[in-house]
């Protein structure tokens, strides 16, 4: 599509140009739920990590979706170009994107620090880190992400957590560091508790069902789904979201598993709607460490109890709350799960108390709190 036209509507804002590891349309998540409202008022484009290509030219492609007026930049690079020249241009091609949409001195926002360096000589109005997940503790993680990350963290003018254990490893590494948790869209997944029907695909799921929702990864503890699953034949675990850097065949097979795929986030309160339960089987790792999983907010928000390992972010912000299991090892899992099987998801006495805590975390507040840092970071910058 023509680029110039995609951005055809002035910003009453700075434009944001946003750069992640992750796709637009992989999964709806963080990235998501915060550059959807900044389109709202100004111009966002989302500008994706590289993918490799047996083309003998660089390029990239222009996404848009619908229902959405951001716009991601997935750029193609020859496969068999050496670092230096596909670094060069990476920021060429982002130059050629801000000269086609007209943008100068745009909002530079980086959920990657491997992207920093394409827009060093980009002027910005500000630079945000927004820290969502200790990237460098991932499966095939580069071995140079900590120095490019110290490079984003002096350029940044404000940096973002998406958890507490990530803030308190960065809280000496930035004068202007703020912890915003992962937050939860209530209308969008409370509709799951009015919904009556599921899914073709989970209908003749036998009940009681166990369900999650998200990316399988090294995360996920499949010896414990597989245990569990082994313990307790008469119950049906339900997996949607995609297989990530692991092989289908490491995913534990019996006949109470059942893996449905990825499915739009539309569709996500439909499939929860048919569940009793809502599972968080995350392993102990190195790429558990730090993360602050949105899937918690988002299973009770669908009025669902949640059986969780105890990974410190949720320990921290649910332990004691009603429909909240945080336990480990296979045998006290299983005993979660079957006390969460009892809760009567029809009784309003432990959702009223998750409501209450639920409507502390709305993604509408999360976004207001952020952009006011945003806009105070540009300010500053204007000044200086």
């Amino acid at each position: 599509m023509n680029l110039v036209s995609a951005f055809n509507t002035p910003p009453r804002n700075a434009p944001i140009v946003c750069f992640s590891h992750l796709r637009w349309d992989f999964v709806f998540q963080r990235p998501q739920h915060l550059m959807e409202r900044f389109s709202r008022t100004r111009d966002v484009i989302f500008f994706e990590e590289y993918i490799p290509t047996d083309h003998h030219l660089a390029y990239y492609e222009v996404h848009t979706f619908k229902g959405s007026s951001v716009k991601a930049i997935r750029p193609r690079v020859p496969h068999w170009w050496p670092e230096s020249k596909r670094l060069q241009t990476l920021s060429d091609l982002l130059d050629q994107v801000l000269e086609l949409a007209r943008i100068e001195r745009p909002v530079l926002w980086f959920y990657t620090p491997m992207m920093c360096d394409i827009a060093s000589h980009v002027e910005a109005q500000a630079v945000v880190y927004d820290c969502m997940d200790e990237l460098a503790n991932f499966k095939f993680a580069p071995s140079s992400i900590r120095e490019a990350e110290q490079r984003l963290l002096a350029r940044a003018d404000v940096v973002f957590t998406g958890g507490e254990s990530l803030y308190r490893s960065r809280a000496e590494c930035h004068k202007n560091i703020h912890c915003y948790p992962s937050s939860v869209d209530i209308t969008h997944f409370g509709q799951a508790r009015s919904i009556q029907r599921s899914p073709l695909d989970q209908e003749n799921i036998p009940s009681p069902r166990l369900g999650y929702a998200g990316v399988i990864d090294e995360r996920t503890d499949l010896g414990l789904v597989a245990e569990i699953a082994r313990a307790r034949p008469d119950y049906s675990f339900v997996f949607v979201g995609p297989v990530v850097k692991i092989s289908d065949d490491d995913l534990p097979r019996a006949a109470n598993i059942h893996f449905l795929g990825r499915k739009e986030y539309d569709e996500l309160p439909s499939y929860m709607s048919g569940w009793d339960v809502a599972l968080m089987p995350f392993a102990h790792n190195d790429a558990t460490k730090f993360i602050s999983p949105t899937k918690t907010p988002e299973y009770l928000a669908a009025g669902l109890p949640v059986v969780s390992t105890r990974i410190t972010d949720v320990v921290a912000s649910y332990e004691g709350l009603p429909g909240v299991f945080l336990v480990d090892g296979t045998q006290d899992f299983v005993a979660a799960c079957d006390a969460a099987c009892r809760i009567d998801q029809s009784t309003r006495g432990w959702l009223d108390v998750v409501d209450s805590k639920l409507r502390q975390s709305s993604w509408e507040m999360t976004f207001d709190a952020m952009e006011a840092l945003v806009e105070e970071a540009a300010l500053r910058e204007l000044h200086v």
